[in-house]
């Protein structure tokens, strides 16, 4: 049995409402902070190279884990909606002195559209969408929440973990160093691996929230409002092997936030910083850095 620990976060806010979040942090904080917000079922690990680069062209990045994942704290009611996502989100940025850039993949994404909804305030003066749109596919989305049921009674082993992922994600080749895994997965009493998240939270969670039903084409509407308001720099980077953002999803996005730039990235599905690291990276960066240079620095130093 291989034992292996994830690595202790370098921040930890305690929110007003009771739940602590974890976070990694680089880089000067007197810099421009870039927020990075994970998908459903990941962690603030996902982010890292991206951070780090980002960090070395000065600016000051922070990646968290949300409620309910990582080393973030779980609801103790069980309460894990996307108001109580973006409930937390904003509940964070009080605890920043300035407005950040914001990098959310799916569940982080959707969450800081509907912190801004809720907001009277921009909780953002850039976003960065990443495989993420107000509206996506119920097929794709329950392929994923099916995955992490499958998964709740744990592993024998991290190899077994590792075959999960690989059946799961058959385009990427199965890497045979489990560190990276390491950090999401969990040793616990019953001599079993099990994923950091919360089982509640999947068990709450149900597909028929991205269905046709009544009730959830008019939270899809919500979010498309949401969206058509927004003034400040979007960037949606969408991996072109996703079954959860279709290009369809995409360009519906792009039609009400017409000022939005695109990314189609090849070779890339739903986890697109996991499949193209260094393409993604080079995209953010390029946006950032287009729109909010570090003081001192000109886009024509570059």
């Amino acid at each position: 049995m291989i034992m292996m620990t994830a690595p202790e976060p370098s921040l930890r806010f305690e929110l007003e409402n009771g739940v602590g979040i974890a976070a990694d942090a680089y880089g000067d904080p007197a810099n421009q902070l870039v927020l990075f917000l994970h998908g459903g079922g990941q962690t603030r690990h996902a982010w890292g190279g991206a951070a780090q680069a980002l960090s070395k062209l000065g600016f000051y990045t922070v990646c968290t884990d949300h409620r309910g994942h990582g080393d973030s704290g779980w609801s103790s009611d069980g309460g894990y909606t996307l108001d109580v996502f973006a409930g937390d989100l904003l509940g964070l940025l009080e605890r920043f002195d300035q407005t950040p850039i914001i990098v959310g993949a799916s569940l982080g994404g959707i969450s800081a559209l509907r912190a801004q909804a809720l907001s009277e305030e921009p909780v953002a003066k850039a976003l960065v969408l990443v495989d993420t749109t107000p509206r996506m596919e119920a097929a794709g989305v329950t392929r994923i929440l099916e995955w992490m049921l499958d998964g709740l009674d744990g592993f024998d082993s991290m190899e077994d973990a590792a075959d999960a992922i690989a059946a799961y994600l058959p385009h990427r080749k199965r890497r045979a160093d489990l560190t990276g895994l390491a950090k999401n997965l969990r040793l616990k009493e019953d001599g079993r691996y099990h994923w950091h998240w919360d089982p509640e939270m999947i068990r709450a969670w149900s597909p028929e929230s991205w269905s046709d039903s009544e009730a959830a084409q008019a939270e899809i509407q919500e979010r498309l409002d949401a969206a058509s308001e927004l003034t400040l720099p979007i960037l949606l980077i969408r991996g072109r092997m996703s079954d959860v953002v279709s290009e369809n999803n995409a360009r519906e996005l792009l039609s009400v936030v017409p000022h939005a730039e695109y990314v189609d990235l090849k070779d890339a599905a739903h986890m697109v910083a996991g499949d193209r690291n260094d393409a993604f990276t080079e995209s953010v960066a390029k946006f950032i850095l287009e729109h909010f240079a570090p003081e001192g620095e000109t886009t024509d130093d570059r």
